[in-house]
C-alpha cells in the first residue's frame, strides 16, 4: 500500500497533493452552503445567537412579515446572492455576485462578522475534505504502484 509523507515545521502544507478544481468547487460549496445555513438561522459567528437587529428595523421587519431576527434575509438576495465566486487548485472563495449585495454585505460585516466560519462550520468542511481526501486514496496507492505521475 502506498503512503503520503506529510512534513510538518509551523504548519502542516500539502504541496504535493494539491487538490483537482472541482473538488476543491465541492468544499467551497460545502462551506458556503454551511455559512448560508447558519444565517438563515441567525446563528453569528460563535454559534451563538446573532447580535439583535436595531429597534427601529426589527419593527420595519416585523411588519413585512421578516421575522425580527439577524438573519440577512429582508429581500432574499444577500443569501441567494452568496455563492463560490473563484476556485484554483489550493483555494475557493466565496462573495456576493452583485455589486450592489458586495456593499451590503460590507456594511454587515462591519455590523456583526457574518463572511467567517464558525466552528460547526469549519466542522463541516473538515468533513467534506475527508470524504474528498478518501475518494483520492485508491486513486493514489494505484497510481504509486503503476509507476505513474510521481514526481
Amino acid at each position: 500500500m502506498g503512503s503520503v509523507r506529510i512534513y510538518q515545521k509551523k504548519e502542516i502544507r500539502l504541496d504535493r497533493l494539491n487538490l483537482k478544481q472541482h473538488q476543491m468547487f465541492k468544499l467551497g460549496n460545502v462551506g458556503a452552503a454551511a455559512v448560508k445555513n447558519r444565517l438563515g438561522a441567525a446563528v453569528g459567528a460563535n454559534d451563538a445567537a446573532a447580535k439583535p437587529l436595531t429597534k427601529r428595523y426589527a419593527i420595519r421587519k416585523t411588519k413585512l412579515g421578516k421575522g425580527n431576527r439577524r438573519n440577512l434575509s429582508l429581500t432574499g438576495d444577500m443569501l441567494r446572492n452568496f455563492q463560490v465566486r473563484t476556485v484554483s487548485e489550493n483555494r475557493a472563495k466565496a462573495s456576493n455576485s452583485t455589486r450592489k449585495d458586495r456593499i451590503k454585505a460590507w456594511v454587515n460585516q462591519k455590523i456583526e462578522p457574518w463572511i467567517v466560519f464558525s466552528p460547526k462550520n469549519k466542522a463541516a468542511v473538515l468533513d467534506a475534505a475527508k470524504r474528498v481526501m478518501n475518494e483520492m486514496i485508491p486513486r493514489l496507492t494505484i497510481e504509486r504502484v503503476l509507476g505513474g505521475k510521481q514526481r
